[in-house]
């Protein structure tokens, strides 16, 4: 007979909820700030390379902490500093929208960084005590919808504010959504358990020995490097191989994050339904196919090719996030450790993105043997994607090795 798992009362939904909108203030907070940079760059006088550091102080000042955030969350309670963690963007993003010169809005995108970091690290650690242990893995894809969801709506949302408005709303914007997701998560998410503060003041030579762990960080960085690629090299495939003007591309690229959105919930529930570590081999292998796909894609397949390969990229990479995170939580057992866990899980997912922006935007220019990618012709331009690419499906096979490796670990622990 079939059953299903619901949540079992309305605070458990409205828990979950608080911690949805705590990772889409976090997600807004980096695309919804990119669309403005032109407008900034002229209302404060300031050059391009001056005013992408609105971007990346954004971007460093959260990387920096994800481990010292998740740390602090076992030892002073991961509600209580969930809560700060959103007061600080609230107040942060009102800075940003008031901010009367370029140094102090730089100021307060460090601010809102160091917030935001608080807000991705301890929403996935507050997840076990949110949510039954049966919906794990749809509250992750719940998470990883929001996520998505803030990538996609941030430039669109930001162009109406500025269109609108001007530069300011598009912080100020974000101000009425911090305060909704302060006061749900005071009134909703659960207290803690005291344990939760008296954890060890660092990480536990036990944690490193654990090889679910291991294996769920190595992969996370693999794959978040394989994601970012499609983010570097796409644009320039898209426009220079393709011949696709500015708002085409945008068009296009928009397809990752939709797809993203869209399949997060139903990988969570096929997580819930299956073992997760089932789905981390069934997202992998997805990636596998759309990489593989695009380093052999021909240019005669125009865009409808690249979109058809970049969806089932994206969609693997939905069910690999959703699976891949719910096996790492688990992993880290007692609630004393989630938020170290889940800070390493970021940091992992982070320094995955810098890879793939740096050492594989290297690779794509390297291999399209142009001066200046953005002025390739687009047989060099399609030559550097095909190369780059079958370097991430190398990678994401390397991700299959270790996924299968900790399956058949497991099996013959269960067979012995």
């Amino acid at each position: 007979m079939k059953t299903t798992v619901a949540l079992p009362h309305g605070p458990a939904r409205w828990a979950l909820v608080s911690l949805s909108l705590s990772m889409l203030l976090a997600s807004l907070g980096i695309s919804i700030a990119t669309v403005g940079l032109p407008a900034m760059a002229q209302a404060f006088d300031v050059s391009f390379e001056r005013v992408r550091w609105i971007v990346l102080a954004y971007l460093i000042a959260n990387t920096a902490l994800l481990v010292v955030v998740g740390r602090l969350g076992d030892r002073v309670g991961a509600r209580r500093l969930l809560l700060a963690g959103i007061g600080v963007v609230t107040v942060a993003s009102a800075l940003c929208g008031l901010a009367p010169g370029f140094r102090l809005l730089l100021a307060a995108r460090v601010m809102q960084g160091l917030g935001a970091a608080i807000l991705v690290v301890l929403a996935l650690a507050l997840v076990g005590d949110a949510v039954p242990k049966a919906r794990a893995g749809m509250a992750m894809g719940v998470l990883g919808t929001m996520s998505a969801v803030g990538t996609a709506l941030g430039p669109s949302l930001g162009g109406l504010l500025i269109a609108g408005l001007g530069w300011r709303a598009i912080f100020l914007a974000q101000v009425p959504l911090g305060v909704g997701a302060w006061l749900l998560a005071r009134r909703h998410l659960p207290a803690q358990p005291t344990a939760a503060r008296t954890a060890p003041a660092w990480i536990s030579s036990a944690m490193w020995r654990d090889p679910a762990l291991r294996a769920g960080l190595a992969m996370s960085a693999l794959v978040s490097t394989v994601m970012m690629t499609t983010l570097v090299v796409g644009p320039f495939h898209l426009a220079r191989a393709l011949g696709l003007d500015a708002a085409a591309v945008g068009l296009a690229m928009s397809v990752g994050p939709v797809v993203a959105a869209l399949a997060g919930v139903p990988a969570g529930r096929l997580v819930d339904r299956f073992d997760a570590s089932r789905m981390t081999l069934a997202g992998l292998a997805g990636m596998v196919l759309g990489a593989l796909a695009l380093s052999l894609l021909p240019l005669s397949l125009g865009v409808v090719g690249y979109i058809a390969a970049l969806a089932v990229v994206t969609a693997g990479y939905a069910l690999f996030q959703a699976a891949n995170n719910t096996a790492v939580m688990a992993a880290a057992g007692a609630s004393g450790r989630r938020g170290m866990v889940s800070g390493l899980l970021n940091l992992s997912r982070n320094l995955g993105f810098i890879a793939g922006a740096a050492a594989m935007g290297a690779l794509f220019a390297h291999a399209s043997a142009a001066v200046d990618v953005a002025l390739a012709p687009a047989h060099a331009v399609a030559r550097g994607m095909h190369a780059t690419f079958a370097v991430a499906t190398a990678l994401l096979g390397v991700a299959i090795a270790i996924a299968a490796a900790g399956r058949a670990r497991r099996y013959f622990s269960w067979v012995v």
